[in-house]
């Protein structure tokens, strides 16, 4: 069962699409979401949750605080339990503090090549499958849509070792959750 870890949401049970997903375990959003708490990174934020699936990361950051979060996700039946989700996360928060969620039912790629930013909190949790090449290129067309202080959370299987950089992009941190690694990303410095 995937649920939301804290927050006004906090407790919150989220559907999970019946295949084709692979959803981020509660524990391993709990330490990432601890470490961006820690940096006030999450509150006020526009966030932006690319390879969705459930939206389970976007919308932990909604509960905590975001104000905008977007989930791309091109399966259609993902995408309709990413709305689903959503409106339930936003049925939960306080009337003042009722986020923008929008979900996307597109390709990363088509999300990316038509978007404005900038985006100060960015989840790219793609199918293990999808190589390094392919998220190179979600992280080229992703850097001019960064606000100067983003990060950018990447997690993928720890035996793909760290994902290849494109200029604009330095890697700040890489943690372990058994078969989960999650690698920090942020604009680099000029």
């Amino acid at each position: 069962m995937t649920r939301i870890v804290s927050g006004y949401a906090g407790s919150l049970s989220l559907q999970v699409p019946k295949s084709g997903t692979r959803p981020t375990s509660d524990r391993v959003r709990e330490a990432a979401f601890s470490a961006l708490d820690a940096r006030g990174a999450v509150h006020g934020a526009h966030v932006l949750d690319l390879y969705a699936g459930s939206g389970a990361l976007g919308l932990e950051a909604a509960s905590r605080g975001a104000t905008v979060v977007t989930l791309v996700e091109r399966s259609p039946a993902a995408a309709q339990v990413c709305k689903r989700n959503a409106a339930a996360v936003t049925r939960a928060a306080p009337p003042s503090a009722r986020p923008s969620v929008e979900v996307r039912a597109v390709s990363v790629q088509s999300y990316l090549a038509g978007a404005s930013g900038p985006f100060d909190l960015v989840f790219i949790d793609p199918p293990y499958d999808v190589d390094d090449a392919e998220l190179l290129g979600v992280l080229t067309s992703l850097v001019p849509l960064l606000a100067p202080h983003a990060s950018v959370c990447v997690e993928r299987s720890t035996r793909t070792g760290e994902p290849t950089l494109p200029d604009g992009l330095e890697l700040v941190r890489r943690k372990d959750y058994g078969e989960t690694a999650l690698f920090w990303l942020e604009p680099a410095e000029a």
